[in-house]
């Protein structure tokens, strides 16, 4: 007769939670859900307004659900003269003025990082105390005139490729980056090109990250740069060409209904939809940097 082989009994790591921790889960799960919802809300009533009939809208019947579903708000605005190559402008001044933020910013901060730098506290602070002055708007318009960035496409990189509140998050990263990983490389040959781009960049994943989406928002969002820098049509933002129109909308809604008899286009309408498309593409790009971003900001400012 053989013995049969009892397994042995696995411990349960399960850690029995009281009344209170109950409650207090309870409570905070509720909270945070209602605040995600007053968060969300708006962006929601938002998209369900540009989609239902705007009568419904003006009359404030639009509350959960859209009503009176259509297009035609969406259809009459994309008809905007110039609006493609301004849109193109767009996400062509965010791309260009991110990716060389991105890469400034952090070169810069990286060699803040070098004892051996020549006068570098001196150039540091030179730098910092920028953050708290400024020229002004006249002479930053002045000093950008002469050198020639009025009605230039380069008016929206140039000025805004460096920026010092995003090299001090970079820099204090880097600092909390173990030395030996840059030693290493440095006995092997490599020079600050090689462990900047190789070491060091790959680590800062998560700062650059956010900083990029600073960067990005910026310059999406930025249409005072085109009011001020430029009469060029053809170098519009969509931004400021979407600002021109919100600011004629009645002009707008009365021009469409004039062309579309059978359009049932209103101000409100305009200016909802106008906000949508401006919103949307911003949106789109969130959830790819989200994971990084608390991280990012967590890690960038603070030592240790």
């Amino acid at each position: 007769m053989t013995a049969t082989k009892i397994a042995p009994r696995q411990k349960s790591h399960h850690i029995k939670m009281s009344r209170e921790d109950k409650i207090y889960n309870i409570v905070g799960i509720i909270l945070f859900t209602i605040i995600t919802l007053l968060c969300v809300y708006p962006f929601y009533y938002l998209m369900i307004c540009t989609i239902s009939d705007q009568k419904l809208v003006d009359l404030n019947q639009i509350i959960l659900l859209p009503k009176g579903i259509n297009f035609e708000n969406y259809v009459e605005i994309f008809k905007v003269q110039n609006l493609g190559n301004a849109a193109f402008i767009s996400v062509a001044r965010t791309v260009i003025t991110t990716a060389l933020s991105l890469v400034l910013t952090s070169y810069m901060a990286y060699f803040f990082t070098k004892q051996n730098m020549w006068k570098r506290k001196f150039w540091y602070r030179f730098t910092v105390i920028t953050m708290y002055f400024s020229a002004g708007m006249i002479p930053i318009y002045l000093n950008n005139r002469m050198l020639g960035l009025v009605n230039s496409f380069w008016v929206y990189v140039i000025p805004s490729c460096l920026s010092v509140y995003n090299m001090v998050l970079v820099k204090t990263n880097i600092e909390a980056m173990s030395p030996e990983l840059e030693e290493s490389a440095y006995l092997d040959g490599a020079g600050y090109l090689t462990r900047f781009f190789k070491i060091v960049m790959p680590l800062q994943t998560p700062i650059l990250a956010t900083i990029s989406l600073f960067t990005a928002v910026n310059q999406w969002n930025d249409f005072f740069t085109t009011k001020l820098y430029i009469t060029n049509t053809k170098l519009y933002t969509l931004q400021y060409l979407l600002y021109e129109l919100l600011q004629q909308v009645t002009a707008a809604a009365e021009q469409i209904a004039g062309e579309n008899p059978y359009a049932t286009i209103t101000p409100t309408g305009i200016r909802l939809t106008l906000t949508a498309v401006v919103v949307i593409p911003i949106i789109c790009v969130y959830p790819f940097v989200q994971k990084f971003y608390v991280k990012g900001l967590m890690v960038g400012a603070v030592k240790g």
